[in-house]
This record gives structure tokens, sequence and C-alpha cells, in this order.
């Protein structure tokens, strides 16, 4: 017997619902049904020109509909755990657009209502849905850079002048480069490491009153570190490094592969070879990934455990810059 797709939902039409709702639409086991605005002619227009059959004109609305089984929720970071928590007193899974939540405590409290309701939690944190990312992951685990010691990241883009209202650059929606930018480097770390650092240490420079950029240093057990830089104020960059004892990996665009072209890295050692996978829409492969979880009946743990570890560490690399020292953090 064929299983049924998953039937979607959007609450808000920003720019990435985009292709979000391209991913669901492509995905072979989902269904894009419906998408809510604040204004219900702004929804109409918006499912009109995306092939959506349903419009709603308040997010309530939508999350009313029986039909829909999961939302995608690209709402501004500061409106995340409120709808993810609302989402999930209606019995509707949910993937969030990242950063997860405005801080650790809101992000616990999303996790904790997804739990009790029975429905699953995963951030849209693209890049580690991509095929390539499982092909790194079997470098790092097969014994090919030796003993792990470090993990660089750095993703930032530049501003010349800073956009009249984008909520990245707004502080009352929880705006600022570490959740706009430094979550991916997060995410390359804990997806490395696989383990919470013991300790953080980050400075950052403040503009139109959040973190405009900032440099961070995480300490781990077994004599790792790891460092990340992000803002808005260099050229492009989105890569990383994990380095070993005998070899490193390095990822010049992790964050955002082309899509129309194999996706590749490197290894670094005694040879430097190039290695390719092949191509694949990150964002449909994330869409079909959470879907086959919902499908399965079977939550996985996972994903909002490593949401909220990420927002853990983004809280305390924040907390450091205020305090100016280092800050102790263990797992939870």
């Amino acid at each position: 017997m064929r299983t049924p797709k998953i039937r979607w939902g959007i609450l808000s039409t920003a720019n990435i619902a985009t292709k979000v709702a391209r991913a669901l639409h492509l995905a072979r086991n989902a269904e894009l049904i419906a998408v809510a605005s604040r204004e219900e002619t702004r929804a109409s227009a918006w499912a009109a020109k995306h092939n959506v059959p349903h419009a709603y004109g308040t997010y309530d609305a939508l999350l009313a509909d029986e039909t829909i089984d999961a939302v995608y929720i690209p709402l501004p970071p500061s409106l995340h755990a409120a709808w993810t928590i609302k989402a999930a007193e209606h019995g509707k899974h949910v993937l969030c657009e990242k950063p997860l939540s405005a801080n650790a405590s809101e992000a616990i409290a999303m996790a904790d209502a997804c739990r009790q309701n029975g429905v699953q939690l995963m951030d849209g944190v693209m890049w580690v849905h991509h095929e390539r990312t499982a092909a790194m992951k079997q470098k790092l685990s097969d014994g090919t850079l030796g003993r792990l010691r470090r993990v660089t990241a750095a993703f930032t883009f530049n501003w010349d002048t800073v956009p009249a209202g984008n909520i990245r650059a707004m502080k009352e929606f929880a705006g600022g480069s570490l959740g706009d930018l430094g979550y991916y480097c997060v995410r390359a770390i804990l997806w490395a490491y696989e383990q919470m650092p013991t300790q953080v240490f980050a400075t950052a420079r403040y503009k139109v009153g959040v973190d405009f950029n900032l440099a961070g240093i995480l300490w781990f057990d077994d004599e790792r570190i790891a460092t990340l830089d992000c803002g808005f104020d260099t050229a492009l960059r989105k890569w990383f490094e994990v380095a070993g004892t005998r070899a490193s990996i390095v990822c010049d665009d992790f964050t955002v592969p082309k899509t129309e072209e194999a996706a590749r890295f490197w290894i670094h050692g005694a040879d430097n070879i190039k290695h390719e996978t092949g191509t694949c829409i990150q964002e449909v492969a994330m869409i079909e990934r959470f879907s086959d979880i919902v499908q399965s009946g079977e939550l996985e743990e996972h994903w909002p455990n490593v949401a909220v570890n990420t927002m853990r560490i983004c809280d305390a690399l924040l907390e450091s810059n205020r305090r100016g020292e280092v800050v102790n953090l263990y797992p939870r």
C-alpha cells in the first residue's frame, strides 16, 4: 500500500518560503496545500503564484486546518517559539527556520512542547541533509583524518549599508550575525565532534543593536578545539575545515552548494584529493527526510536535541562577549 504524502502548510510568505515551497513541490513524499499570512490578500496572491490550493489570512486559521500534517515556520526568530508551541498543540509537526529561537530557554520550551504533543521538531539547517555531508562524515568516522583535533568554520557576507527593515539587523526580532550565520558554523562544529564543548569564549562588535560580527573559540574534551567567525561586514565566505592528526577535510561552500553541479570537498594530507558527490537540492533532501520521519510515526530525538544544543552554545558565546571572559558550558 502506498504511503500518503505528508500535507504541509507554511506560516508566512517570507523570501525563504519561496525556496522551501519549491522543495515541497519537488519532494517525493510531501504536498504543499496551504499558506498563511497576516493579510489574506497577500496569502492568496502568494498561493496563486506558487500553486498552493489554500490561503489563510491568519496563522491560527492555518493551524486549525485538520488536513495539514506539518508546518514550515520561516517567521522572524523572535516569533519561532510562540508559533512552534501553538503548532505542536494543534498536532502539527514543525520544521522551523534557523535560528531555532531567540534563546536557549525558548528552544527548550519548543522541544518540550513538541515532545509532549507527539510531533517532530527540526530546525531548517539544510546543508546537513545534503548527500555530500554524509560522504564527509564517513571520512571523519573511518580514520582518514586520524584523531580529530580542530574545526574551523566561517560564514560571512558584506553589507556596505545596512538594509532598512531587514530582520537580521533588528534587535526586536532577535537578529544578529550569530543567529543568522554563526548558527551554521556552530552546527558544523557539533556535526564534526558530536559532543558539547566544555568552555567557550567570544568577542563581538555590535551595530544597530545586534552583533554585527563575532569570533568564538570552543574547547572540547580529548584535546579538541574549534573556532568560528561570522558577520555582516566581510566578503562572502561559507567554508569549514575539520583537521585531524593525519589529514583534514576542507569544504568551501558548505552552506549553499550549487545544485546544478557536483558538490565538492577536499582531503588534504600527503596528497590533496578532490572528492565529488552527485547533484542534490539540499532543501528537497531536508523536506524528504522530515516527511520520512512523519510517515514512519517514529520521532527522532536527534533533531530537537541538536537544535537546542546549538542554541545553548550561541547563548554561551553571547554571554561570553557580554562578560568578557570564558564561559563554562556543560551538557544538559
